[in-house]
């Protein structure tokens, strides 16, 4: 550790320090070195997240801040052999109140860490005015994807500085339909912009490196956590915003080489590939290529945060005697009865088990009480790291409720603060606590009865699931089934919603509410596939009666038939009885005619008898 913290300090004095002004007067450069705050917007995610960032290109490094210095990440590229990630971010357990943590990613050699920039590559931006944004004279740049029918147009608004141009705002639109949670419209705006800052931004104190921990997980889903930034301004590629350039006429990629966009390239052909081909299998469910198209399983991962744990929880067991004899509706969807609450996206955080706990608590509160509240996920992302939780990074959902019982319930998102999508300060001390939980019960693994009757009695229910497959990413409409799911503790990881039940086609089906997507697109897309598959269940509908129409003229037929068929065989039979009657007549007609003939033999030999006898 002691050479750790050496290569770090040799790191940021060799490269730290100088200024990098730059006077061009054409296309914006705000230099290889800089610092400056910002806020990122994310209205379909209902986030505004403050930044700080520090960057030097010559030095390879960067440092950002999120939500005000409470969750900081270092890309050290200048590390040897292939760079290291940083992720320092408070952590609440029983003991010890936000307590700074420490996670160490080291790069590799196929996933080198390099330093991450907070503006787009300008290269493609053209000049097309100038305006006053928010009081400030700004020159305005644009680049402008076309995309058959559908464009984006990416926006850059700067102003001019002693020391070349700097940056005031950034923004995103884009006109398309596509699957994305955030993908529509996201914004940055910049402020504090300089380019000099002292050397020792990039030191690392002792006592934050040596108790650096490896992440809990996959690395590769983390690399992608720990530097959200990469998702608005690609200075490493764009995993869950930007898509691939044909595909790129349709879907508008774009990449920053030659080989990385051949990457991509492979990457979504194997993925279209599989959506085809599944399609092409006629599945009970329908895949559509989405904002996943082009990335990884791993980059996949990022979504889902449940840890794959096998520790036996502390739930009661499900007391199946007590639902004996109990009738359950053939299909029930709680929604219709306001105990769910809107989708809510966890946008690039592996908070999913905080969701799926937060929702089955507001289900139970609604049948108690009658009221619908939106309880806090962030409060258990905050806290709830003395139970064996990750905030951001994973965790379980009984560990949350672990603590919700320990502390005596859980804040409202009103008392506590809206979800931000990242780690954050414990201030639990401040909130008014409600819902005090008495326990949590283990709906017996394997029982779908036992699943319906606890949904059925006591609202929504926390599950886990195996969402690893692709068929999981790329899921459209229609009742989901996986094969290859794989339901044992260990093997499951993403927390999800269990909000009711129904029959499709003779299928039990359970309807789950996720934690991705969110926002007005999300809603239209949404109420769109809805139409569509109310549409699809009518025609299903329409088909079923006319199935059952053709099923009884079929069976009215086939008892047409059997009569007609009775009848026939009476008619044959009756034929028969008169061949026999006509056959025993002819016999007893053939045995009268041989009985005259016998007579007649005896009568004439009595008559010659007689005249010898006279003699």
């Amino acid at each position: 550790m002691g050479r750790l913290v050496f290569l770090l300090h040799l790191c940021a004095w060799t490269f730290g320090f100088g200024n990098a002004c730059n006077y061009s007067n054409t296309t914006p450069d705000f230099g290889a070195l800089y610092h400056v705050k910002g806020i990122i917007h994310l209205p379909y995610a209902e986030i505004e997240e403050p930044f700080e960032a520090w960057y030097n290109l010559t030095g390879n490094k960067s440092r950002i801040e999120y939500y005000n210095g409470q969750v900081v990440t270092l890309q050290l590229g200048c590390l040897e052999p292939y760079g290291a990630l940083f992720k320092i971010t408070p952590a609440t357990t029983e003991k010890v109140v936000n307590i700074q943590k420490c996670f160490l990613i080291n790069g590799t050699k196929e996933s080198q860490v390099k330093p991450q920039g907070v503006f787009p590559s300008m290269k493609d931006f053209k000049f097309v005015r100038e305006e006053y944004y928010k009081n400030i004279y700004t020159a305005v740049w644009q680049s402008t994807t076309h995309w058959g029918n559908k464009k984006n147009i990416y926006t850059m608004w700067v102003t001019n500085a002693s020391c070349g141009v700097t940056p005031v705002h950034y923004e995103m639109k884009g006109y398309n339909n596509l699957l994305g949670s955030h993908y529509d419209k996201y914004e940055i705006d910049y402020s504090d912009f300089s380019n000099s800052f002292p050397a020792s931004i990039f030191v690392l104190k002792s006592n934050e490196t040596q108790l650096c921990d490896e992440l809990p997980g996959d690395s590769t889903e983390h690399h992608i956590m720990a530097n959200p930034m990469a998702d608005f301004v690609g200075g490493q590629e764009d995993r869950a915003h930007s898509l691939f350039h044909h595909y790129r006429k349709r879907f508008g990629k774009s990449y920053d080489t030659e080989q990385e966009m051949d990457h991509r390239k492979h990457t979504f052909t194997h993925n279209m590939r599989f959506v085809h081909s599944k399609n092409r299998a006629n599945l009970p469910f329908k895949l559509a290529l989405n904002h996943l198209a082009d990335l990884t399983l791993e980059e996949m991962a990022v979504m889902r945060g449940k840890l794959k744990s096998t520790t036996p929880n502390k739930g009661l067991p499900f007391p199946e005697e007590i639902y004996t004899g109990l009738i359950l509706p053939e299909s029930l969807d709680w929604r219709l009865y306001g105990a769910v609450t809107p989708v809510k996206d966890q946008a690039v955080c592996g908070s999913c088990w905080s969701f799926s706990s937060t929702g089955s608590l507001e289900g139970a509160l609604f049948l108690k009480t009658g009221n619908l509240i939106p309880l806090s996920q962030q409060i258990l992302i905050d806290c709830s790291w003395g139970f064996g939780n990750y905030a951001c990074d994973g965790g379980e959902e009984w560990q949350a409720f672990e603590w919700i019982l320990k502390h005596g319930g859980i804040a409202t998102t009103e008392s506590y603060g809206p979800y931000k999508g990242q780690n954050g300060y414990c201030h639990s001390n401040e909130t008014h606590l409600v819902g005090k939980l008495s326990s949590y019960v283990n709906v017996t693994s394997g029982n779908a009865t036992a699943l319906k009757a606890a949904i059925y009695k006591h609202g929504p229910v926390s599950v886990s699931i195996d969402a690893a497959h692709r068929t999981f990413s790329f899921y459209s409409n229609g009742v989901y089934y996986e094969p290859k799911c794989k339901n044992k503790r260990g093997e499951l990881d993403h927390a999800v919603l269990a909000v009711g039940y129904g029959v499709l086609q003779g299928e039990l089906y359970w309807l789950i509410k996720n934690s991705w997507l969110i926002g007005r697109q999300a809603g239209r897309q949404a109420g769109k596939q809805e139409k569509e598959r109310k549409k699809e269940r009518k025609k299903e509908r329409k088909k079923e009666r006319k199935k059952e129409r053709k099923k009884e003229r079929k069976k009215e037929r086939k008892k047409e038939r059997k009569k007609e068929k009775g009848r026939k065989e009476r008619r044959k039979e009756e034929r028969r009885k008169k061949e026999r009657k006509k056959e025993r007549k002819k016999e007893r007609k053939k045995e009268r005619k041989k009985e005259r003939k016998k007579e007649k033999v005896q009568l004439q030999l009595r008559i010659f008898i007689l005249p010898i006898g006279l003699i």
